[in-house]
């Protein structure tokens, strides 16, 4: 499972031209759901972005959680994170997870980060516009199969 987290002053997805969901201060996070996946991977990610210390303290130091300052998650699926152009300039998505059992991983990293924050997510498998100021910009990538 690989994960790009963005620190926000503020993100939003729009299908169809209306706004679906948005976020205030907090993190924008977008989910590929790799073949092979588990429930650990799915702690995994949780863990790490609940406590991803990324946000600023009274020194200017990365020292509070998303939590720590009261803030939201976005969390948005996009399957292209499992892109492979080592061979070529097309993407291979073939380590992606077939759509129906991503979308039930997807939805369980939603629950684990539901039991402590406000979430707002995307439409799985549709077409979405995502907006968001990147705040700093700070982009930090989380990958479960490198969690050791």
């Amino acid at each position: 499972m690989r994960a790009v987290v963005q620190r926000v002053l503020n993100a939003s997805v729009e299908i169809e031209g209306k706004v679906y969901s948005s976020i205030d201060k907090g993190l924008l996070v977008l989910l590929g759901v790799s073949g092979g996946d588990t429930q650990q991977d799915v702690d995994y990610i949780v863990k790490k972005i609940a406590g991803l210390r990324i946000f600023e303290d009274t020194q200017g130091k990365q020292n509070l959680s998303v939590k720590d300052i009261s803030g939201e998650i976005m969390v948005v699926s996009q399957f292209t994170l499992l892109g492979d152009v080592r061979k070529g300039n097309r993407p291979s998505y073939s380590d992606a997870m077939e759509p129906q059992m991503a979308e039930r991983i997807y939805r369980q990293v939603v629950e684990g980060l539901c039991e402590d924050f406000t979430v707002a997510t995307g439409s799985f498998g549709s077409m979405m516009h995502v907006g968001l100021v990147n705040d700093g910009p700070v982009t930090i990538l989380l990958d479960s199969r490198r969690m050791f």
